[in-house]
């Protein structure tokens, strides 16, 4: 089974060529907010929406005859594809596409393609069609040597620069076999800490989130009362602040979630690669519906709801597979509460014991950082699905008790 990954590049494009791709991308916004507004919310599929809007796009957003083809092709389908998806998506957030604000523009192969003889794509604009050169690395080379991509996104950055991000298929290697198993406990003042020591921690990243999270709070009081101008002045604010946490820079370099979750997964991979182990991580599907049902405070509700856990499972699921690395999802429940040296927990619900940041068994008596043997407990449950004909996992108290009845002279019939 292939899989599809995007390789970003940067177009160099000269002055009359910027101007096109402007055009193009204005164009295609405006069709795509046409076909939002103008269409029942209801309608999902690609096909009935081209239906319905085929004539009515070629006639407000058409060209000259000799480009009447390509301007079918590029506004008609891949507008009705685009707002389909998007509604798609919408739906399952149970809120619907209000207006789509950034530049960019879909394409297929009819209307997209890349020569690697000279590391060039040939894109159609309103104005014909365009070749232009790619600005990149040995990555982007390595990732397009060889592939025959069949769809693009061009966008726009708030610099004014152009990136193509072009899909590539891929054939991931085949999974390494081996019994060895790397346990990732996910947290929010370890953002990540594995069974191997290795941790990141989220510090930092907390109060420069607490920071934002006030200076928002102060400037959404401030833009509902005072002067016009003050109101004015404090929105445009907040309009600039809108996506910076994302991005937000430290003194030497600018640290996002993004960014983040890129270096802890590839940090991850790498290390399960070089060991030939596996990766075993908790399924979180839906926790934070759950964790939100508990009584806590809003600032608690917030931090916790403001790291992209679920962004960095996917990117740790697709960079194992494409280094052949095999990852295991096992259940959160109890992780945190047993000991990973007996198995044993704590025998009244109520209590733990974990606290906090410092894991003490009172069985077995090991002590040690309470991340730490989550990730062991993590890794061993891993192991135990890893291998389902295994030794499994028994507590020491449980194990102790099947001894004494097998060695027993009082058996049942």
């Amino acid at each position: 089974m292939s899989q599809v990954l995007t390789v970003s590049c940067k177009l160099k494009a000269s002055q009359s060529q910027a101007a096109k791709l402007d055009a193009t991308m204005e164009a295609f916004g405006q069709a795509l907010n046409w076909v939002n507004q103008n269409t029942p919310e209801k309608i999902v599929n690609a096909v009935k929406l081209q239906s319905l809007c085929y004539y009515e796009i070629r006639a407000r957003f058409g060209l000259s005859s000799n480009l009447a083809r390509t301007t079918s092709r590029l506004r008609d389908q891949q507008v009705c594809r685009r707002v389909a998806g998007s509604r798609k998506v919408a739906r399952q957030r149970n809120r619907p596409v209000k207006e789509f604000k950034r530049r960019f523009v879909t394409y297929d192969a009819r209307i997209f393609s890349f020569r690697e003889k000279d590391w060039t794509v040939s894109l159609t604009t309103v104005e014909g069609r365009e070749r232009f050169e790619l600005a990149i690395g040995n990555y982007q080379r390595g990732m397009l040597a060889g592939s025959n991509p069949k769809s693009a996104t061009l966008v726009q950055q708030k610099d004014g620069s152009y990136y193509i991000q072009i899909c590539v298929e891929k054939k991931p290697p085949k999974q390494q076999d081996t019994d060895k198993v790397i346990g990732v406990d996910l947290g929010r003042t370890d953002i990540a800490h594995t069974s191997d020591g290795d941790n990141w921690n989220g510090q930092q990243l907390n109060r420069v989130r607490d920071h934002y999270s006030r200076l928002r709070a102060a400037l959404q009081r401030k833009a509902s009362k005072g002067t016009r101008s003050s109101r004015r002045r404090c929105r445009e604010l907040l309009q600039r602040l809108s996506g910076k946490e994302r991005r937000f820079q430290s003194r030497q370099r600018c640290v996002a979630k993004t960014w983040v979750n890129h270096r802890i997964s590839k940090a991850i991979v790498s290390r399960a690669k070089a060991t030939n182990s596996a990766i075993a991580l908790e399924d979180l599907t839906g926790i934070r519906e759950r964790v939100n049902q508990q009584p806590r405070s809003k600032a608690e509700r917030r931090r916790t709801n403001s790291w992209a856990f679920y962004q960095l499972r996917q990117f740790l699921e697709y960079k194992a597979r494409v280094a052949g690395v095999s990852l295991i999802l096992v259940p959160p429940a109890y992780t945190s509460q047993t000991c990973h040296k007996c198995l044993h927990i704590h025998p009244d619900p109520a209590q733990s014991y974990r606290s906090g940041k410092s894991f003490k068994c009172g069985h077995c008596g090991w002590e040690g950082d309470a991340d730490l043997n989550g990730a062991n407990v993590i890794a061993l449950l891993g192991a135990a699905v890893n291998q389902p004909r295994g030794p499994g996992l028994f507590c020491s108290l449980v194990e102790q008790n099947r001894l004494r009845a097998t060695e027993s002279p009082l058996r049942t019939a």
